[in-house]
C-alpha cells in the first residue's frame, strides 16, 4: 500500500544493503525516471513514494554511516513527511543549476515559486490542483531560497476521480519561468497508484 508509512523494520542494516544496494539503486533510478517531470530550463519535479522514500532513507544512513536506532528512526520521522495522504500527490521541487556562477541569480530569480499559487496539476478543464509548498525553505527578508522544496497536491474525491480519464498536466506560473506539460501515460499511470493509496 502507497500510503503506509516507513517503519524500523522496513529499513536494512548497512551491511545487508550493501548487498542489495546496485539492484535496488538501478531500479529506483528507473522509477524516478517515470516519475519526473520536467518543466522548463530549471524546475525538476519527482513525485515521491514509498520505495523512493525508503531508497532515501537507505542512502542517508549509508552516506552517513548511521547506525544508532534513534537517529535511523529521526530519518524515517523526516522522510515519511514526503509520503502522499490519500487523495494527494507529493513531490520534490528541484531548481536544478549546473552551472555554479548561476547558482545565486537563478535561485534570485525564483524567489517567490513557494508562496502563492505558481504551481498547480490540471486534470482536463475542470480541475486545478494547487500545490503547497512545505514551509521553511525560503527567506525573502535574506533573499534566500533553497534549491530544493517539497511541494505536496491535495486532490478532492472528485479531482482524483478524474484524473484516470482526463488529460493532466503540470502547470508553473512564475515570472522566471513559466510552462505546462502534459503527464505521459507512463508518469500518469504511476501517479494514479499514489492518489489510489
Amino acid at each position: 500500500m502507497t500510503h503506509r508509512k516507513i517503519e524500523r523494520s522496513d529499513v536494512l542494516n548497512f551491511f545487508e544493503y550493501e548487498k542489495v544496494r546496485a539492484e535496488m539503486r538501478a531500479r529506483i533510478i528507473e522509477l524516478k525516471r517515470i516519475r519526473r517531470v520536467t518543466v522548463g530550463r530549471h524546475l525538476s519535479f519527482v513525485f515521491e513514494n514509498r520505495d523512493t522514500v525508503l531508497f532515501q532513507i537507505q542512502e542517508m544512513c549509508r552516506v552517513e554511516r548511521i547506525t544508532d536506532e534513534a537517529k535511523i528512526q529521526d530519518e524515517i520521522d523526516v522522510y515519511n513527511a514526503l509520503l502522499p495522504a490519500p487523495n494527494e500527490l507529493s513531490a520534490s521541487l528541484f531548481i536544478e543549476i549546473t552551472e555554479k556562477e548561476e547558482i545565486q541569480p537563478v535561485l534570485d530569480r525564483f524567489m517567490g515559486i513557494d508562496l502563492g499559487p505558481t504551481v498547480w496539476m490540471q486534470v482536463g478543464k475542470e480541475f486545478a490542483v494547487p500545490g503547497a509548498f512545505e514551509p521553511g525553505h525560503s527567506d525573502e527578508d535574506k533573499g534566500k531560497l533553497s534549491a530544493v522544496h517539497f511541494v505536496r497536491f491535495p486532490f478532492s474525491p472528485e479531482a482524483a476521480r478524474a484524473f484516470a480519464g482526463s488529460p493532466v498536466s503540470l502547470v508553473v506560473d512564475h515570472p522566471a519561468e513559466r510552462g505546462r506539460v502534459e503527464l505521459s501515460p507512463e508518469t500518469k499511470a504511476q501517479l494514479l497508484l499514489d492518489l489510489a493509496g
